[in-house]
């Protein structure tokens, strides 16, 4: 599975990293910092893996000018797609692996679970 889950003690335990470094620091800042850095970079992952799909084979510079990400963007994407097994590289450029059909199927619940996520973030109401 593409690693894009951010787990809540993963969070609580950066804060209390953040606390110690950064004294003072606007915590729910480097809190929304993080959280949207990482899903910038899923959004970046499954738009590599979207053209991937759509055709294969597909170079690096074909991937930059077709999604307008910087090439050493594309070559991370592709690096960490290719560690999860989602493609591999060929002298074309890269191609879809058995396992891009298996993840495809599961994504739109994994989506649907961060949507869910984000929802219940929202009902948490805290009285000053």
């Amino acid at each position: 599975m593409l690693a894009c889950a951010v787990s809540i003690d993963g969070i609580i335990s950066l804060l209390h990293k953040l606390i110690l470094v950064i004294p003072g620091a606007d915590v729910m800042a480097i809190l929304m910092e993080k959280v949207s850095g990482e899903l910038e970079m899923l959004e970046r992952h499954l738009l590599i893996l979207k053209q991937v799909v759509e055709n294969e084979p597909i170079g690096i510079l074909k991937l930059a000018e077709e999604t307008s990400i910087p090439s050493h963007k594309v070559r991370y994407s592709l690096r960490i797609l290719e560690q999860e097994g989602l493609i591999k590289a060929s002298a074309p450029g890269a191609v879809t692996t058995e396992q891009t059909g298996l993840f495809l199927e599961e994504l739109d619940g994994m989506i649907e679970e961060l949507s869910r996520r984000s929802e219940e973030l929202k009902k948490i109401k805290i009285e000053r």
